[in-house]
């Protein structure tokens, strides 16, 4: 998906479900985001993060 997109998807997500969410950039160079607890790093760049109690 596009940044655009994952920055939008992550801030519907966090409002939503009420935990933070993660944008990440993957090493093919594609946006994604998932909730922060399931994020392990390997090959992945955080991008932003969307707290929805902060």
């Amino acid at each position: 998906m596009s940044r655009k997109d994952a920055h939008a998807f992550a801030a519907s997500l966090a409002a939503t479900l009420m935990v933070s969410i993660v944008v990440f950039q993957a090493g093919d160079g594609t946006f994604g985001a998932v909730p922060a607890d399931e994020i392990d790093g390997d090959e992945v760049l955080i991008v932003s993060e969307y707290d929805p109690f902060g």
